[in-house]
């Protein structure tokens, strides 16, 4: 399996009001690395996973709308949780919307995202795609 790894920082704020998230109960700002993985059984044409400079630009659209937002007033986020894991699945299935209309996406078999809060914790969501 192939792979090429991206990676952009954003800051957002939001709030988790459940008492299991303690003092993150109450609005908070928080900033996150992202690091989007592409998977691929095969290279394409090229020999390269996809274009580095087209999947750091999809990202960094992607964050564009994330980026210094609060996440409590965020229309995707209306109802939920913004927690790290919500929030890589999030940037997870806006990628695949944009990068299955790219010409390497249908080969694609997985995409996985880590968010980094500090060195020492992080979430993440990896999405299976089905290759055609």
């Amino acid at each position: 399996m192939f792979s090429l790894t991206v990676r952009r920082h954003f800051m957002i704020a939001h709030s988790l009001p459940r008492e299991a998230f303690g003092p993150a109960q109450g609005l908070h700002g928080a900033t996150f690395v992202a690091e989007v993985t592409f998977r691929r059984r095969d290279l394409n044409d090229d020999a390269i996973v996809l274009d580095i400079g087209a999947a750091g630009g999809i990202l960094e659209e992607i964050l564009e709308d994330l980026n210094y937002k609060n996440l409590d007033e965020h229309p995707a986020f209306k109802g939920k949780l913004s927690t790290t894991e919500a929030l890589a699945k999030h940037i997870a299935d806006a990628m695949v919307t944009r990068i299955q209309d790219t010409a390497d996406g249908p080969a694609l078999s997985g995409i996985d995202v880590i968010l980094r809060e500090n060195p020492d914790a992080w979430a993440g969501y990896s999405l299976e795609l089905p290759v055609k």
